[in-house]
């Protein structure tokens, strides 16, 4: 990944992280952006620049048109290319079907999936330029409809589709693939993660480095990978 540069959104912290630095410790240089993680995203620049690699932070707001133009232009100046975009910002909320929101459904798509078709649109043309990769980050919610969750498995069942459309609309000069976590162990998982450790074939929980492991294969593959949704769940949904 020497020489090659990546836009990941929603970098700042947790997944979005793990998928940096991952990138970087490939060889590529790192655009991250954040909306609210100031610090997160300071010390996560710093991390990689730790690497050896250059890196930024630059402010957005995904749900944005403007402020995503903006962000997909400094980073194109940045590095003066772009080879991969990783559309990983994203909100998780719970709320019972029957009594969520017009406001809550909106603002769950507007940042689930008006984020990625957004930020996918600005950057291909420098992407189409690289011959590039654009890795979506889903989620097994996407497959499975969880309670309590309907907005956010339907917003990702919707990037699932839009990662499948765009890559056959962005071919041949660039893949379009998407990674979709199951149950990921975070610092903040709560008492929920040895219930689900307990029903996953491979006797744990995920991490974020098990999916910046995915993203980062799509990233670096020959580009003959299109269309493809990767589910890392360690067997949760079978």
């Amino acid at each position: 990944m020497s020489g090659k540069s990546a836009l990941v959104t929603g970098g700042a912290r947790r997944i979005g992280r793990a998928v940096a630095l991952a990138l970087a410790r490939s060889g590529a240089e790192v655009t991250i952006t954040y909306r609210s993680s100031t610090n997160d995203a300071s010390d996560t620049v710093h991390a990689i620049e730790a690497l050896g690699v250059r890196a930024q932070a630059v402010h957005c707001d995904v749900r944005s048109e403007a402020s995503v133009r903006e962000v997909v232009a400094v980073a194109a100046v940045f590095h003066s290319r772009l080879d991969i975009l990783v559309n990983n910002a994203a909100v998780f909320e719970s709320s019972p079907l029957d009594r969520l929101s017009l406001e809550q459904w909106d603002a769950v798509f507007e940042t689930n999936t008006r984020g990625p078709f957004l930020v996918s649109r600005e950057a291909l043309q420098h992407l189409r330029a690289a011959h590039g990769r654009i890795v979506n980050i889903g989620s097994l919610g996407g497959f499975e409809a969880w309670v309590g969750h309907a907005h956010y498995c339907a917003s990702k069942a919707a990037v699932h589709m839009l990662t499948q459309a765009m890559a056959k609309a962005f071919a041949p000069e660039v893949s379009v693939n998407c990674v979709a976590p199951g149950w990921i162990e975070m610092e903040d998982s709560g008492s929920e993660s040895a219930r689900f450790a307990a029903r996953t074939p491979m006797g744990r929980n995920g991490t974020a480095a098990d999916v910046a492991e995915a993203v980062l294969y799509f990233a670096a593959n020959s580009g003959f990978v299109t269309g493809q949704i990767l589910t890392v769940d360690g067997g949760l949904g079978l």
